[in-house]
């Protein structure tokens, strides 16, 4: 029997996504139980590689033969999805979930920013957007969008932030490497700070001069130490900037 049916079969009936070494775990204690034949001993200890290849086949058959449903890999676990324009009889027959309010605008830009530049400090993100964002950080931790990743190597030691997995299952990404583009983000240089200017346990405060920005020829951003600590929104473009409040709701 070949491999991708086998996946095949254990995709249809689970009731989670399953990632490559799970279906790895089930062929494995499939091939040790007691009574196995000797097709099912053959698949022990499966290289996850193989497994994924096959998924990947299975994914592309499907696609191919123009299905209700598709295979998709999202956050590192595959599952079936029914097609988007099969809704209006799916929200008949099953009724609409209550779903997560939306994120807020100040919201999806930082968390664009730690997307494309984790791990990354708070001071960090505030040097690429120009205001506050503990509130938004505090929102999007409770959502289980970006979680406490380590600490920076520098004074202070400061709290680094990540993506989690959730993040990935909010977007529909099979991983970090699915994000679209966005190399001009990449490229904004952060100052990290030299010095400890906060007595706050934990948080470095980076000097005034340091979180002024600058737009350069190519529309990018770079620091500018010699600009004042106020950011101008006509000096920038409107996207990079949405507001100079200390704070921003979520």
């Amino acid at each position: 029997m070949e491999l991708k049916l086998i996946l095949e079969s254990l995709l249809f009936t689970s009731q989670k996504p399953l990632s490559p070494v799970e279906l790895r775990d089930v062929l494995t204690r499939a091939a040790v139980e007691e009574g196995a034949d000797e097709s099912v001993k053959e698949l022990n200890r499966m290289d996850p590689d193989r497994i994924l290849a096959a998924l990947q086949e299975l994914a592309g058959e499907h696609e191919a033969g123009r299905r209700s449903y598709r295979l998709v890999c999202v956050a590192g676990a595959w599952q079936f999805v029914t097609e988007p324009m099969f809704s209006p009889w799916l929200r008949s027959l099953l009724g609409v979930k209550n779903r997560p309010s939306r994120l807020s605008q100040p919201a999806l830009e930082t968390l664009a920013i730690i997307a494309y530049r984790q791990p990354i400090t708070r001071a960090e993100m505030e040097q690429i957007r120009g205001v506050a964002v503990d509130g938004v950080i505090a929102s999007l931790t409770e959502r289980g969008l970006i979680l406490q990743s380590g600490r920076a190597e520098v004074v202070g030691r400061p709290m680094q932030y990540s993506t989690t997995a959730g993040f990935l299952e909010y977007l529909g990404l099979g991983g970090l490497e699915d994000l679209p583009d966005a190399s001009e983000l990449r490229r904004i240089p952060v100052q990290r700070p030299v010095s400890l200017l906060t007595v706050d346990p934990g948080l470095v405060t980076v000097p005034d001069a340091l979180v002024s920005l600058e737009v350069t020829g190519d529309l990018g951003l770079s620091l500018s130490p010699s600009m004042p600590a106020e950011i101008s929104k006509a000096n920038l473009p409107s996207e990079s900037v949405q507001g100079s409040e200390s704070s921003e709701s979520t």
